[in-house]
């Protein structure tokens, strides 16, 4: 018997969307650079180097956000326990509103993501890098 999917994903990040603060890239952009505020940059490797990065985002791969975040988990990064706000992104807009909802649930704040992700925010004039793919690992020696 198929699987019966009961919500869609189109609910998940409308859902989402009603519950965590959407930045405008206008709005984003103003807060970049600032000592107080973290982006989180949550597409793929493959996904930032085609299409570059914010310079100062913290990459974390979607797969890792709750992992990352919660100081219980042995995957914690330090840069989760900050006294700062967190600005996620991701390519579109779609990863980011579940990601902050997800983040603000388990008790960061405050949390917010940008409308239309890293491309609305490179269609407005945001700042970005390219980044430089990941080396190949060394051949071990013999």
């Amino acid at each position: 018997m198929p699987q019966t999917i009961v919500k869609g994903f189109r609910q998940l990040v409308d859902e989402a969307l009603a519950q965590i603060k959407t930045l405008q890239p206008a709005e984003a952009i103003d807060l970049h650079g600032r000592a107080d505020v973290v982006f989180v940059d949550l597409r793929d490797p493959r996904e930032q180097e085609r299409e570059g990065v914010l310079p100062g985002a913290v990459s974390c791969p979607r797969g890792m956000l709750e992992f990352w975040i919660d100081p219980a988990s042995p995957y914690h990064k330090s840069v989760f326990a900050e006294d700062k706000s967190f600005v996620f992104f991701c390519a579109g807009g779609w990863r980011s509103a579940l990601a902050a909802k997800t983040a603000q649930d388990m008790g960061l704040k405050p949390v917010a993501h940008i409308h239309g992700g890293f491309k609305a925010w490179r269609e407005t004039g945001g700042v970005t890098e390219k980044k430089e793919p990941n080396p190949a690992p060394a051949a071990p020696k013999k």
